[in-house]
């Protein structure tokens, strides 16, 4: 049994004013590709399928799109849930529909799917939170326990009123009643669910640049120990970087998101989680590298003409640039940068810090003329830094409307 798991689509995003649609695109192609390439029997996507509770038609569109295509429709199943970023009712709501072509929507924790059967495969056990797959070309089943994303709200509305005392333990026993009724080693036992996850004891995980946050102290940290002995390994989401926080034997994985989604992601490279899964036996598992989407560049220079040669040599990027100078940046200088690069996301001019000494402190006259007066002005509060020309300019203009 191969199984595919991705997570963190987040379609729809934008890097700041850059739309990352046309990348998205190609990279939904490349997930397609894989798949059929490696003949996989199961897809799962662990959750923030779009980037906000309200997705562009363009991002609706792709993800339909996509999964259809992920299905063949109807041959092979397709399981998403929710993330923190995604409205679990417009998750929900084609549900009835997409069953049909062998995609299954989930949307709220304890989610009870109605059985139902296709050509290939059916949904032939069903409980809260807790579906089994059986085939028509494989002799034993694969279950899955799943738990997308729930709010605050959610939580207590779902796992009772004591969420930050009791949600580690309402999980594990929710999650160890599924696995006793129906995950014995006649089938493949499976754990999806996009919630923050951690080893107990171990370094916290940062949590994407820009993302919403789940970890609020340690209120909404799931630990790894909860999950079931009888899993085989747990697909999960929410955080963009590739890295698997169980062990070999029972892996508990985030597969990345598929682009870089913030500066904090500069230089990752992101993946695709295959799977090799039989009943009763550790499974195999192996992490492949997506290749389309922009790099993202953190670059820091210290002259614009080194600035602009890099630029100029490194066009299919997106660009944090930060530019140290002994004077502020003008208009001319600024207008070469963006001239030479059209994926400049942010630009942070930095002036070299020089120490003030206490003639710059102390020693301001304050008898000598506006722009002189200016001019000292300006350096007490910019490091000893002169204005440069043009700030005199717009100073003058000022004064001289």
């Amino acid at each position: 049994m191969k199984i595919l798991h991705t997570a963190d689509w987040h379609l729809g995003k934008r890097l700041d004013r850059f739309s990352r649609l046309e990348e998205q695109v190609l990279v939904m192609e490349e997930l397609i590709q894989t798949a059929d390439e490696q003949q996989v029997d199961i897809i799962l996507i662990a959750g923030d399928l779009f980037d906000n509770f309200n997705p562009s038609v363009e991002a609706v569109q792709l993800f339909y799109k996509t999964l259809k295509r992920l299905s063949l429709n109807g041959k092979r199943p397709v399981i998403a849930i929710s993330g923190n970023h995604d409205s679990p009712s417009l998750i929900d709501a084609p549900d009835p529909l997409a069953r049909e072509c062998g995609i299954i929507l989930i949307g709220h924790p304890k989610a009870m799917i109605t059985p139902f059967e296709l050509e290939f495969f059916n949904i032939s056990k069903s409980a809260e939170g807790f579906i089994e797959l059986t085939f028509k070309n494989h002799d034993f089943p694969v279950r899955i326990l799943h738990t997308p994303y729930a709010n605050e709200m959610r939580l207590k509305q779902y796992f009772g009123e004591q969420k930050e005392a009791e949600l580690n333990k309402v999980l594990a026993e929710h999650w160890q009643k599924n696995a006793d009724k129906f995950c014995d080693e006649k089938g493949v036992n499976l754990l999806m669910t996009h919630l923050y996850m951690n080893q107990k004891g171990a370094p916290l995980l940062d949590e994407p640049e820009g993302e919403k946050p789940l970890k609020i102290g340690n209120a909404d940290l799931i630990f790894s120990d909860i999950i079931p002995s009888q899993i085989q390994y747990t697909a999960l989401g929410h955080l963009h970087r590739f890295q698997n926080i169980g062990t070999d034997e029972r892996p508990v994985v985030y597969s990345s998101s598929p682009l870089c989604y913030s500066f904090s992601e500069a230089g990752q490279t992101k993946y695709i989680s295959i799977i090799e899964a039989a009943p009763g036996k550790t499974v195999w598992f192996e992490k492949i590298p997506i290749k389309n989407g922009k790099c993202l560049e953190r670059k820091r220079f210290d002259s614009i003409g080194k600035t602009v040669e890099w630029l100029t040599v490194n066009q299919d990027t997106f660009v944090e640039l930060t530019l140290e100078s002994e004077t502020f940046l003008t208009a001319d200088e600024r207008k070469r940068l963006y001239q030479s690069h059209n994926g400049i996301v942010h630009l942070i001019p930095k002036v070299k810090n020089l120490e003030l000494s206490k003639s710059h402190l102390h020693d301001i006259n304050l008898n000598q003329d506006i722009q002189s007066l200016f001019r000292d002005y300006f350096k007490s509060k910019n490091g000893g830094q002169d204005a440069n020309e043009e700030i005199i300019h717009l100073f003058n203009e000022i004064l001289n409307p």
